[in-house]
Order: structure tokens, then sequence, then C-alpha cells
């Protein structure tokens, strides 16, 4: 039970990030979005490194982390049950 604490609590704290580490996280994630959707507000017209530009970016970056719900990481189950087409799902 010891071992288990123990370890449980090295997991922990090394799992923890300084202030540092997550600007830099978060810096990383920034340059990730302006690669991938930097292109497409420029061929919608906006110019590079505006604030228009910008809210582009953010805005299917937005987008896209709602329709494949990037930060909705809990696990699901899908339970049916029903017969002859009539079907009752749901989903925890």
């Amino acid at each position: 039970m010891r071992l288990l604490a123990a370890l449980l609590l090295t997991t922990w704290l090394t799992a923890c990030m300084t202030p540092a580490e997550r600007a830099a996280q978060i810096e990383r994630e920034v340059e990730e979005m302006i690669q991938v959707y930097g292109p497409a507000c420029e061929k919608l017209g906006y110019a590079r490194d505006t604030d228009k530009w910008r809210d582009c970016v953010l805005r299917l970056s937005a987008k896209d982390d709602q329709r494949f719900g990037r930060y909705d990481r809990r696990p699901t189950t899908t339970t049916c049950y029903g017969h002859r087409g009539f079907y009752q799902c749901s989903t925890f």
C-alpha cells in the first residue's frame, strides 16, 4: 500500500509543469495553429499578421476543437437497446 502511495505521489509531482514549461507548451500550440490555419485565412483574403487574420486563425481553430471534441477527452460509453427499428441510445 505504501509503495502504491509513493508511486502515485511521484507520478503526481512529476506531472506538474512549471510556468515556463506551460508557456512553452502554449507557444508550441499557437505556432501549430498558425501553421495549420494561417494559409486558409490568407486564401480567405486576410492579410498575414493582422488582427483580422489572427481572429480568423482562432475562429477556425475553435471550430475544429468543437467539431472534433479536442478538449473532451473523457471516455464515453454508448448503450443502445430496442427492436425492429426502434432504438433508444444513451451516451455517458
